[in-house]
């Protein structure tokens, strides 16, 4: 091939990569930087791009008819009118309205009433309510983690699962494909040799090789018969126990929330489809579940690279513009995009708290440097930071206003914003957002707060690793 030739298949090609970059990256920065690539480095640029910048994952959820189609269609499931929403006990209801309207209009998922929640810490009290949920099923057993150790605690689970398929219960179970290997042997392996129906999200492959290994399942859920369920950010193993930890080397405090009642449909919704990305197989909803007497306002939020709008992203800001009183975040890792960020800072600005409570050290020190290079823009306007104490906490918690609060397995981080499969709860609720706000509360007083005198007191040498940790805040 003469030379003349590779100079014009090398200007196609860049072309190419080029004019599929800008059609579809939605992050300026990332389709500058793929541009940049595709143009200076010839053949190696776009290959490259080709490569590790299409997402595929959302080309595979459109074959299947999954993109941006998270939505209930049966008679049953029409979204609650706001006027028919039970908001009038929040002293201002309609600012939970408004955030409401946005949830609505963003997600179209309806938002239920009549759900139970009870809020557990730690492996301690939510483990044995999971196995004991575990043990009682009659019918099906939806099980979504991203971790799913082999210790102990994974084996428990492990048995009880095996012990509920032995019996005749419909039982599935989702492993992301990377957290698997936390734990050997896999616990994929040992459901397996145990009869129990299991699909691996997303597994690293050889042949052909796996071009999507940062796009993983971060969703924690247990959908029991359609009546009980459990979502939060706590994965399956010992070190969240805390009568075992002490023995671990990194122990880990978190929280999870047992639910019961109609948004349980939802969770399973969302398993369904999940499996049915992961095997082509298409799974039916559970019978309706009646709601409680009393019982709280909430809907599930899916979000993940498949999406079509940052969801989540946008019902967070939608949340924080419409605080009134307080804004209370605890979450192990805090690298908000820029919206997010000037959002919070905004409500500062009007006299909303904001308190933002972190690990002093989490289990990503790069994330802990990129964090406390931005942290000064928080403090500078107003809002309060504060760092807690080990064992490292890993509890993602959102509450606005004692009112209205989100739990699940999000973080408020590009991975979990942009790349990672998340599984949210909002939740429309004076009692139990009160109770989070208290959690988050006590953990304060635990807790040391951050100035700016402290950031600015680091070393030089401090500062610039954490600069330089920052620059790649958006791939962290």
């Amino acid at each position: 091939m003469s030379v003349y030739l590779w100079i014009v298949l090398e200007i196609l090609i860049s072309v190419l990569a080029v004019g599929h970059t800008l059609l579809h990256k939605r992050d300026p920065r990332a389709a500058l930087g793929w541009i940049g690539l595709s143009l200076f480095f010839p053949f190696i640029g776009p290959l490259l791009y080709f490569l590790f910048g299409v997402n595929r994952v959302r080309t595979r959820a459109q074959q299947l008819g999954l993109r941006s189609q998270w939505r209930f269609d049966a008679p049953h499931f029409k979204p609650l009118a706001l006027e028919e929403a039970d908001l009038e006990s929040s002293p201002r209801p309609g600012a939970l309205r408004d955030m409401a309207r946005v949830s609505d209009s963003v997600t179209g998922v309806p938002l239920v009433t009549g759900n139970r929640l009870e809020m557990l810490v730690n492996g301690d009290q939510t483990y044995p309510l999971m196995l004991e949920a575990i043990e009682a099923a009659q019918r099906r057993i939806f099980l979504t983690t991203y971790i799913f150790e082999t210790n102990r605690t994974g084996h428990r689970f492990i048995d009880a699962l095996a012990a509920a398929a032995d019996r005749g219960v419909e039982v599935r179970v989702i492993i992301d494909g990377i957290g698997e290997y936390y734990s050997w042997p896999r616990a994929g392996t040992l459901l397996k040799r145990r009869h129990v129906t299991l699909a691996r999200f997303l597994p690293p492959r050889l042949m052909p090789p796996t071009l999507h290994i940062n796009l993983r399942n971060h969703r924690k859920l247990l959908a029991v018969d359609g009546r009980v369920g459990f979502i939060g950010g706590m994965n399956i193993g010992d070190r969240h126990v805390a009568a075992i930890s002490k023995r671990w080397r990194k122990p880990v405090r978190d929280v999870h929330f047992k639910v019961i009642g109609p948004v349980i449909r939802q969770l399973e919704q969302c398993f369904i489809e999940d499996w049915r990305f992961s095997t082509g197989q298409h799974l039916e909803l559970s019978p309706d579940c009646h709601p409680v007497a009393g019982g709280a306002l909430c809907r599930a939020i899916v979000e993940g690279p498949n999406e079509d709008l940052d969801k989540l992203a946008s019902i967070l800001g939608g949340a924080i513009a419409a605080a009134h009183r307080r804004i209370a975040i605890m979450t192990p890792y805090f690298l908000p995009p820029r919206a997010i960020l000037s959002a919070l800072q905004t409500a500062a600005l009007r006299g909303v708290d904001v308190d933002v409570v972190l690990p002093r050290h989490s289990n990503l020190p790069y994330v802990d440097w990129a964090t406390n290079n931005m942290l000064w823009e928080m403090l500078k306007w107003g809002a309060h930071v504060f760092w807690q104490p080990p064992p490292f906490s890993h509890s993602k918690l959102f509450v606005v206003d004692g009112t209205y609060a989100q739990v699940g397995s999000a973080n408020i981080d590009p991975r979990s914003l942009r790349l990672n499969f998340e599984l949210n709860l909002e939740i429309f609720d004076s009692a139990v957002s009160g109770r989070i706000e208290d959690f988050i509360d006590t953990a304060i007083q635990e807790a040391q707060r951050v100035s700016i005198a402290q950031l600015d007191a680091r070393p030089l040498s401090i500062k610039l690793r954490d600069a330089a940790a920052w620059l790649f805040s958006p791939y962290l």
